[in-house]
């Protein structure tokens, strides 16, 4: 789908981007990374339906006979609708000449995330005014190992409604505060059959496959 934006707010965001100043190896930095502003130039010029129109006037009917315009332009991926729940899902492999290989830098991931700086300031379901979108952690995959084998295991928070949190939220606290008091409950470490209670910090300490967050706000 196609829709024409007002140039002013097409690559504005629900809270200021530039003001997020991501710490290398972190998630924010990751999905900094992800939706920043990209130029088309050169052989990625966007094909222009307006300008071929334009230049050459209406389509024509023969293939032999088309052409096309291709303009410089600006891509930017932004997220148009929150999610429910959240999932990440971190790359972790790269090419290593006609190899493959693990990637298994530790990337550093919060228990309650903000995703305002990579939504689109029209996001739908968010209520008119909010600078925040807030997640709160409540499950980890990790991997061990490397391409060829390995083992997958799994954290979970079993936890309950947190009224203290929503009040919080609805005060409208700064996610830096929000931080330090997470939804309540217990982090579970599950490996095949056997389960164990753990803390957060071990849970944080994990090498992160995919990441889990329930929206609070």
């Amino acid at each position: 789908e196609v829709s024409t934006e007002d140039p002013e707010t097409a690559f504005c965001t629900l809270a200021n981007r530039e003001d997020l100043n991501p710490e290398e190896g972190s998630i924010y930095h990751c999905l900094y990374q992800f939706t920043r502003n990209e130029k088309l130039t050169e052989t990625n010029k966007l094909l222009c339906d307006v300008c071929t129109q334009r230049h050459y006037g209406p389509k024509k009917n023969t293939k032999s006979e088309k052409k096309y315009v291709y303009t410089n332009a600006r891509k930017q991926m932004l997220i148009s609708l929150a999610p429910p729940v959240l999932t990440l899902h971190l790359k972790r492999f790269q090419q290593a000449g006609f190899n493959l290989r693990k990637v298994n830098s530790h990337i550093k991931f919060p228990e309650v995330i903000d995703l305002a700086p990579f939504c689109t300031v029209k996001c739908k379901n968010v209520a008119e005014g909010n600078t925040k979108v807030l997640y709160s952690l409540y499950g980890v995959v990790e991997h061990s190992g490397t391409m060829r084998f390995g083992h997958y295991t799994a954290y979970a928070k079993m936890r309950s409604m947190n009224n203290h949190l929503s009040d919080l939220i609805l005060q409208g606290q700064s996610s830096q505060a929000l931080e330090t008091e997470p939804v309540k409950g217990q982090w579970f470490h599950i490996s095949d059959t056997h389960i164990q209670a753990v803390s957060a910090s071990k849970v944080l300490s994990s090498q992160a496959y995919l990441l889990f967050y329930e929206r609070l706000l």
